[in-house]
Formats: C-alpha cells, structure tokens, sequence
C-alpha cells in the first residue's frame, strides 16, 4: 500500500454533503459540514502534513486547520464538483506549507532578548552627577583659569589658537592652564573625585 493511500482513501459522503450545502443557505448545514470534514480528514491530513512539516505535530496541526476553514469557506464551489474533496483538501494543505516555509525565510531571524538583559547599560546618572561636580569645581576656579580650560580642553583649540582667541600671549595661557588644572585637581578632590 501506498503512502499516501489513506490520503487519497475517502468517502463519498463529503462530497454529498458539499453539493447539499451548495443548495442549502441554513447555518446548521455548514456546521456539519466543517464537522464531517473534519471527522472524515482530519487524521489523514494530519498524518500526511506531519511528513512535510518533519514530524511538528503543532504546525501540522495548524495546517490542517487552515486548511479546512478555507474548504468551509469555500464549500460553495467544491459542493459544484464532482468526486473526492481529499485531492484538493491535500494541494492547499502542501500550499499552506509551502507558504509558511516562504514567509519565515523572508521574515529576518527573530533574536531572543535575555542576553540583551544580562549586558550591563550605561549609568547616565553617574555622567550627570560628574558633569555637575564638574561644572561646580570650575565655578571655584578664577575667571581667567577657567576662561584658559575652557579654551584648551573642552573647545579643543591649541595653546596657540586659545592665546589669540583670548588675546594674551600664549607663555600666560600656560600658565594658567597649569594652575587651573593644579586647582580643579584640589576642587574634586574636595568634593571627592580622587584620580
């Protein structure tokens, strides 16, 4: 016996039941439809979509019930036609397969996220609460020390470039760079901030 022979096995009383439902337009017809659709191939349809979804029986389970709520849906043609309804209850299964394998290779990897929690995030409040300290310590500073840091390191400019910006010779801008940094190194560690 065949593979698919329990697939392709089936009882003529489905597709009687289809051309009933053609005629009739009561919702209880429909309802015993989907339920003798069901009864009569559901295990065969499983059993089949259980080869081609390698052995997953929740996705197969999924296909067949996807498969029969689209013959519900269309009952009206395939109660027109004419012999078994498992050929074609079997081709949009493979379909619903095959388009499920189509739609998860385009769709990008999902990625779990519990490594991302386990990584340590940046404290911005430490950074905020070193910007403050910071900025307090060159508060202490004298207007001219601090205009000479300022220039240097936070606007990045040379000795040079600071001296003609301020308008002092470059030998002065030295030197007060090197008694502001000598007097922010006293200020933070006021406050705490040891190197």
């Amino acid at each position: 016996m065949r593979e698919d022979a329990a697939v392709a096995d089936e009882r003529p009383r489905t597709a009687r039941r289809l051309r009933a439902l053609g005629r009739a337009n009561s919702p209880e017809p429909e309802e015993e439809l989907i339920r003798g659709l069901y009864r009569e191939h559901a295990g065969p349809l499983t059993a089949y979509v259980l080869r081609l979804v390698a052995g997953d029986r929740q996705r197969a389970e999924d296909v067949v019930q996807e498969t029969l709520i689209r013959a519900w849906k269309n009952a009206g043609r395939l109660g027109g036609a004419t012999g078994s309804v498992r050929p074609w209850l079997v081709t949009v299964a493979r379909r619903i397969v095959i388009d499920n394998h189509r739609s998860r290779q385009a769709r990008p990897q999902e990625v779990d996220p519990a490594p991302l929690e386990l990584l340590p995030a940046e404290d911005e409040i430490d950074k905020a609460l070193w910007l403050m300290t910071l900025s307090d310590a060159l508060d202490d500073l004298t207007p001219a020390h601090r205009e000479a840091l300022v220039e240097t390191y936070f606007k990045g400019r040379t000795v040079n470039e600071a001296a003609e910006a301020l308008g002092v010779p470059s030998g002065t801008v030295r030197s007060r760079v090197f008694y502001a940094l000598r007097s922010m190194k006293i200020a933070l560690e006021e406050r705490g901030i040891t190197a």
